[in-house]
């Protein structure tokens, strides 16, 4: 029997999911992140946290190289200063795209010298502030709590050719995309360690309790020491 590693595993289901969806107005959503045991993706808000080992690190790489575009709130631009590029896997760099509504996008952000992408700015603000040639703002009418609202920003990527997102955090971000019930797919990692601090999901007190997003299918597999948890999201009787 052929063995079928966890990066095969994870990406022939993830293909296989893809073929699948059913592409409305919007793109297959993957939600991928890391978290310690109780939760936590770092110990304080605005704190960056390096939680994955190497080996998890490079399975996030892996499946950003699986999707069109890959997304970010500009809180995690802030206190990590990420590069959302495929540099620990084979593949190309998906298209870097920030939820920022007030526009606080710092010229000096990596992602503004991304090495082969401009990055999309989804913001509610227009702005004569001058950006850097490595960006491209696109405003947009904000939602009742006067952030970028998610399905009409969701509609214009697919309209852009973003047919498979990848969505990695922070907290704010991730807890919207679950309370709209916009997730298709995840990819978790679980690393062993209690941090006690800022948790990855916050309050879905507006999602009925029938509506709370489960995974089913779940799979699990370790990956040295963490835990890599993935599978459809479902909502409801969906």
């Amino acid at each position: 029997m052929i063995s079928v590693s966890l990066n095969q595993q994870i990406e022939r289901w993830l293909t296989s999911r893809k073929k699948s969806f059913i592409y409305d107005n919007r793109p297959f959503i993957t939600l991928a992140y890391a978290q310690s045991w109780d939760g936590s993706i770092t110990t304080r808000q605005g704190e960056a946290l390096a939680l994955s080992s190497k080996n998890s690190i490079r399975l996030t790489h892996q499946l950003r190289s699986l999707h069109d575009g890959i997304l970010v709130g500009i809180e995690t631009v802030l206190a990590d200063d990420p590069q959302l590029t495929v540099r620990e896997w084979q593949g190309e760099n998906p298209q870097p795209i920030v939820l920022d509504s007030l526009l606080r996008m710092p010229d000096t952000a990596r992602l503004c010298q991304h090495p082969d992408k401009r990055c999309w700015i989804l913001t509610t603000r227009s702005t004569s502030r001058e950006m850097q040639d490595h960006t491209e703002v696109m405003t947009m009418e904000c939602d009742d709590e006067e952030r970028v609202p998610l399905e009409s920003a969701l509609e214009l990527l697919l309209n852009k050719g973003i047919r498979s997102l990848m969505v990695e955090g922070g907290a704010t971000v991730i807890t919207a995309f679950l309370e709209a019930q916009l997730v298709d797919a995840v990819v978790l990692t679980i690393a062993p360690r209690f941090v006690g601090g800022y948790k990855a999901v916050g309050k879905l007190e507006n999602v009925p309790s029938k509506n709370l997003p489960r995974i089913n299918p779940v799979y699990a597999e370790k990956l040295n020491n963490d835990l890599i948890v993935w599978g459809d999201l479902q909502y409801g009787g969906k």
